[in-house]
């Protein structure tokens, strides 16, 4: 070979050789925490009453048609062993804005009402204010159900719980309200106060009542279901959730036209009762009102991630979709099994319980940018989770009361393994404030039953009976049919540690000790088997 062709043969094989290279490489570039990036949009979708085992990529054996949010999952992340950390809505929005356990606030057990005060102090971080000051545009859309203070027509109280038809009446709806998304860092706002069957029914945006109610309305039906209360003449139950995300697609169309990144919290009241599918879902799904509106929302969810594509900025916005907590019974979990479907899948329970039912939800993240489609992940994850998550993406060191049990997701979207993902335990709440706490494959749960709305209940004349604390091995035992506290003390014991010494820091992550809301007391608080050795 002369030198000539020794030359070009040499140029052939090292083109060939970078071609093969690149070719191999990972079309998704891996995250590095210390390369300079450009900022994502960011939209976190909450969906309310969502079960695991409604979508069809957590459980196959779903027969609810949900291609949208299947199609979400397979080109991001979806995550199998993802948790809220309660059974209940207010609590997991409480812990999915600011970072941090619910049951640290002076919320112990239950949810708020349309007329609960402000549960967020103004002076603790949340993801919109922490994304507010690295630059984003933050807007939230939809159910609030974190309390704000109506402005009041006389006096310093509402004067009632809100669940009475009566509870209303003090209410000044021509003016302000106080203490609302505004205030923990949301510059655009529009929604209502609690849940759908939760008066008032009354758009709030940007602070100001869109209306003054000047009707009362109410409704019995077995799916269609909410509670007498004042209603706004532009506030129709049937088109919440739609409205929702009309609005949401406006803004972010308008947020798309300029430079800055966007952050998106679209809270969804839907499939919560009042189970209210608009006419042309009524029936698509063969299985019954609950189903069909299910598919209503997987649709939407098509077009919002369509919408991202057609603005050119689908590949830099990271898309969450997940639940605040498992289905309810309201969504008849008879009439669904004769046909086949169990909206928690194989796992024990529903909504409020501290079973896995009440607490497994479904959770995808898609981040065209940085996350490889098709990612699956089985590391136990919290909804508080997203706070650090943020805070990692925009540079952003944590102060000391900031996401004190958030722990950043940004190594599990990439395949490095050399930074770990740091949460080892994972606590839960039921309805009535039972614990639980989780690591690795070992559960304990800290009650007899429930702690919510399945068997064994509470109240129920047995429950006495029963052992008062429940340990449950998920790896081989994940429906939690078989209790093993008698067979690992160690494990039972080991856990208890952790569990009061979480309790008892103030925080799950490290850092200086902080103090919890309110106080665990004998007087104040019903779950007292966590602080004592039986």
């Amino acid at each position: 070979m002369n030198k000539k062709n020794a030359t070009n043969f040499l140029k052939l094989f090292t083109f060939i050789a970078l071609l093969a290279f690149f070719s191999c490489k990972e079309t998704v570039k891996e995250i590095n925490p210390e390369e300079p990036i450009k900022l994502p949009n960011i939209i976190y979708v909450l969906t309310d009453d969502l079960g695991y085992g409604d979508i069809n990529t957590f459980n196959t054996e779903s027969k609810i048609p949900t291609p949208h949010i299947d199609l979400l999952a397979s080109e991001g992340m979806k995550f199998t062993d993802a948790h809220t950390s309660s059974a209940v809505c207010t609590p997991t929005r409480y812990g999915i804005l600011t970072g941090r356990y619910n049951w640290r606030s002076s919320l112990k057990e239950g949810v708020l009402t349309g007329v609960s005060k402000a549960l967020i102090p103004n002076n603790r971080a949340t993801v919109a204010s922490l994304l507010k000051k690295s630059g984003y545009t933050t807007g939230f859309i939809g159910k609030w159900h974190l309390g704000w203070d109506w402005a009041l027509k006389q006096g310093d109280s509402v004067g009632g719980t809100g669940w009475n038809p009566t509870d209303y009446e003090n209410i000044d709806f021509s003016k302000r309200i106080k203490n609302g998304p505004k205030d923990l860092g949301f510059e655009y706002s529009y929604g209502h106060s609690g849940s759908l069957d939760m008066a008032p029914y009354v758009y709030v945006e940007n602070g100001t009542p869109t209306t003054i109610p000047k009707k009362v309305t109410v409704d019995t039906g077995k799916y269609t279901w909410w509670r007498e209360g004042p209603t706004g003449d532009d506030f129709i139950h049937d088109d919440v959730t739609p409205n929702f995300f009309r609005k949401s697609f406006n803004f972010i169309q308008n947020q798309a036209a300029t430079d800055k990144p966007f952050f998106l919290y679209l809270a969804l009241p839907s499939p919560h009762t009042p189970i209210l599918p608009t006419e042309e879902w009524l029936g698509k799904s063969d299985l019954n009102p609950y189903a069909d509106f299910v598919m209503q929302i997987d649709d939407y969810m098509g077009k919002l991630t369509a919408l991202l594509e057609e603005k050119g900025i689908a590949d830099n916005t990271l898309v969450v979709f997940t639940s605040d907590n498992g289905c309810s019974p309201q969504a008849d979990f008879d009439v669904l099994a004769e046909k086949g479907h169990d909206p928690s899948a194989m796992y024990r329970g529903h909504k409020a319980d501290i079973y896995e039912g009440g607490h497994r939800v479904p959770f995808i993240v898609k981040w065209p940018a940085k996350i490889k489609a098709g990612r699956s992940s089985d590391k136990t994850i919290c909804t508080t989770d997203f706070f650090a998550t943020c805070a990692q993406i925009v540079g952003s060191d944590l102060n000391a009361n900031e996401g004190e049990d958030s722990f950043s997701m940004i190594p599990l979207f990439s395949n490095d393994t050399a930074v770990a993902f740091m949460r080892e335990t994972t606590i839960h709440s039921s309805i009535n404030g039972s614990f639980a706490i989780r690591k690795g494959q070992f559960k304990l749960v800290m009650a007899a039953g429930s702690g919510g709305w399945s068997y064994p209940k509470p109240n129920d004349k047995d429950i006495a009976q029963l052992p008062q604390v429940q340990l449950f091995d998920l790896s081989v035992d994940p429906k939690e049919e078989k209790n093993l506290y008698l067979d690992k003390p160690e494990v039972v014991a080991e856990l208890k540690e952790l569990l009061h010494a979480t309790i008892n820091n103030g925080r799950s992550t490290e850092g200086l000790q902080q103090q919890n809301d309110a106080n665990f007391d004998n007087k104040e608080w019903k779950q007292l088997a966590v602080f004592n050795d039986e």
